[in-house]
């Protein structure tokens, strides 16, 4: 009998991983005030430069040290480069010396995560909260006072310096 429930336990430990992974990204957008968007990959495609849409959308990761946002130092807003949902501040960017735009934290209810097993190492991946665009992965190692460092792809974003309107959202 005690096999069996082990069994069952162990069974049902991907299908907790899930809904545990669920919740996280319904709580990261709740209270966000905009409409989830939903395109298909041949949509977004004919929409995004092949860097762009490779990283947003089939979870690819662009070289270190080669997104001129890595060195973005004005005034501004970081919006995702698929739908133009404001994602980060200039505020909170810093330079962690990884080679990718980093930040100690996200607008808030604009940013939804997951567990990622790609390296064997679990990470937590985050994305658009809006398109599900794959922006990078959020790590424990930032400065005080939050101490997170959530590590960007530079092509799934766009800069929007202070002075210049936010893009309208993209349909």
């Amino acid at each position: 009998m005690r096999r069996r429930n082990l069994m069952q336990i162990l069974a049902s430990l991907p299908v907790l991983q899930l809904v545990s992974a669920c919740a996280r990204a319904s709580d990261a957008a709740k209270g966000a005030d905009f409409m989830r968007l939903t395109k298909s990959k041949a949509e977004w495609k004919a929409l995004l430069p092949a860097a762009s849409y490779a990283v947003l959308f089939e979870e690819d990761t662009e070289r270190p040290f080669t997104s001129p946002l890595n060195d973005e130092k004005h005034k501004g807003t970081f919006v995702c480069a698929a739908c133009n949902l404001p994602l980060f501040e200039s505020a909170h960017k810093f330079d962690s010396g990884t080679g990718w735009p980093s930040f100690t934290q996200p607008i808030e209810g604009h940013i939804a995560t997951k567990r990622d097993f790609k390296l064997i190492i679990p990470r937590t991946e985050y994305h658009c909260a809006r398109c599900g665009g794959h922006q990078g992965h959020v790590f424990d190692d930032g400065p005080p006072p939050r101490g997170e460092r959530w590590c960007n792809n530079g092509v799934a974003l766009n800069f929007i310096a202070d002075g210049t309107p936010l893009p309208a959202l993209r349909t």
